[in-house]
């Protein structure tokens, strides 16, 4: 099985690295594949985005422990991509692709573009942090060893040859891959439902009903508020936790440099249109996948191997065929082949996003004149320090819980930047002042709410369980942040005198059709 393994991440690698040198050594081929993937190829990238080791580890093992509430943090993910659908066509018809560029829209100068190369940072690290441990701790369980030291050797060498890849990459490379990716993963977890099905005589209410009796209690495992992190803390809080999953994951910065590499703002929608049935498709395989785990394995079972479910897709895996069998070696390995695949374009996507925000918004942009060579060096090394960043960080903090680095990137999304894209496509005196007061008034809440949580302190899944400084009531900032990013936003441009607004028609235009207003419209990207 190891061998096997092996066999497919290197076949991988060289595969990624014959596509990487194909790109174009133009910035905007590396960064948009100058905008000529198609709806249906793009479609398949956009949905491969989407199946993150996190949503496929995390979320099924949370159904699988949790249930009920599990199950709806599932269902997040699809509402999300409703979300971004509504916002698609507008991104891909401004003509801009980066964070920076779309907060160029109705700013002028370069502290729009900095401000959204810091937001970009802020949400790549926890992000980054994330998916390593998770991979380094899902990879020693598949090769049998879980001790801590096992799981940080792991995450060192994940990480090592995501960084590999993501220093060399553009999105065409990671996007045949994302389109690989989905087809393995659909099939994969349907071939495991149905041998689960196929142990309770093909009868999904058996199956069903055997998880909530395997359950560590029965009586609420279908009801909300058995998801431990928030039964305490009160229905408001459960509430602000879905709303601001559905907005900030639906305009992270890796999904929309992918939404502008689509060749107008009609095959945008298209795209979304397809990876919306993808996703959905991925979700009912994600719900039944945590369900069978909860009734084959047990909660105990999983329980017993990691406390917080991740493991429950790999030991369903094992445990729906026999022990010995040739079918459960080839199913495991498979399974080990799509958590590494999984990694590794998630890992690449939200890196080489980071990257072009330095590149491109702030290296090609400083007083002195860049080369498109000298850009793409900077994209390269920016590629590395960012993973190089994260893996530290990935390998310090194995010991630690992480779940206030999922509310910390997300919170930051649904603040920093919905705001942002929601005044510049549709409010007239949106400007300058009351970009970057949205901006750094979002971040700075963020910080400070993420600090005084309690998944930082007073609970006993918090950072440091025994300190309580926890004054803050709610999990994630996200429900105070979002609206007060959009009070601020609102409140500088009001304040900002009128000359420094830009022309809103010109640009409502542009992003209503695509094309520009007349013969005094300039490049976008200038």
């Amino acid at each position: 099985m190891i061998i096997a393994f092996l066999v497919f991440i290197g076949v991988s690698l060289l595969w990624l690295f014959t596509l990487a040198t194909a790109e174009e050594e133009n910035p905007e081929g590396l960064y948009v594949a100058d905008r000529s993937l198609s709806p249906v190829f793009n479609g398949f990238a956009m949905a491969g985005e989407q199946i993150s080791v996190v949503t496929l580890l995390a979320v099924s093992g949370g159904i699988a422990l949790f249930g009920y509430d599990g199950f709806t943090y599932a269902l997040d993910g699809l509402i999300m991509l409703g979300v971004l659908l509504l916002l698609a066509q507008k991104i891909r018809n401004s003509g801009r692709y980066s964070l920076g560029d779309l907060f160029s829209l109705r700013a002028s100068g370069s502290a729009p573009r900095i401000a959204a190369t810091a937001v970009t940072l802020a949400i790549t690290i926890p992000l980054l942090i994330i998916q390593l441990r998770v991979a380094g701790s899902s990879a020693a369980l598949l090769i049998g060893i879980s001790t801590d030291g096992a799981q940080v050797v792991c995450t060192i060498l994940m990480g090592c040859l995501v960084a590999c890849f993501a220093a060399v990459a553009g999105l065409r490379g990671n996007s045949f891959m994302h389109v690989a990716k989905v087809p393995i993963t659909l099939v994969t977890l349907a071939v495991i439902t149905l041998l689960a099905l196929r142990k309770f005589d093909w009868d999904p209410g058996s199956l069903l009903s055997t998880a909530v009796d395997k359950s560590m209690a029965p009586e609420d495992y279908l009801k909300p508020g058995f998801w431990p992190y928030t039964a305490s803390l009160g229905s408001l809080n459960t509430f602000g936790n879905h709303i601001v999953f559905i907005l900030g994951t639906a305009v992270m910065p890796h999904q929309l440099l992918r939404i502008g590499a689509s060749r107008t703002g009609r095959a945008a929608r298209r795209s979304m249109s397809i990876a919306t049935g993808l996703v959905g498709a991925f979700v009912l395989l994600l719900i039944t996948t945590g369900f069978a785990s909860a009734a084959v394995v047990g909660a105990t079972g999983i329980g017993a191997v990691d406390a917080t479910g991740q493991s429950s897709p790999i030991q369903l895996a094992s445990d729906v065929l026999r022990d010995g069998s040739t079918g459960r070696i080839v199913l495991i390995t498979v399974m080990a082949c799509v958590v590494f695949l999984t990694v590794l374009t998630t890992v690449t996507s939200v890196t080489f996003a980071a990257a072009v925000s330095f590149a491109h918004d702030v290296f090609a942009r400083g007083k002195r004149r860049r080369t498109e060579t000298g850009e793409i060096r900077a994209l390269r090394v920016a590629a590395v320090i960012v993973c190089a960043v994260g893996l530290s960080l990935a390998a310090a903090i194995h010991r630690y819980p992480t779940e206030f680095l999922v509310a910390f990137s997300i919170s930051v999304a649904a603040s920093c930047i919905f705001p942002v894209l929601i005044y510049s496509f549709f409010w007239q005196r949106f400007n300058r002042r009351g970009l970057l007061w949205s901006v750094y008034g979002g971040l700075l809440l963020c910080t400070v709410l993420t600090v005084f949580s309690p998944i930082v302190s007073g609970t006993a899944f918090a950072l440091w369980p025994e300190a309580s400084f926890d004054w803050y009531p709610f999990q994630t900032p996200g429900l105070v942040s979002v609206p007060a990013a959009f009070v601020l936003g609102w409140l500088g441009s009001v304040t900002s005198p009128a000359e420094s607004e830009l022309d809103f028609r010109r640009m409502q235009h542009r992003i209503l059709t695509g094309q520009t207003a007349g013969p005094q419209a300039t490049d976008p990207q200038r």
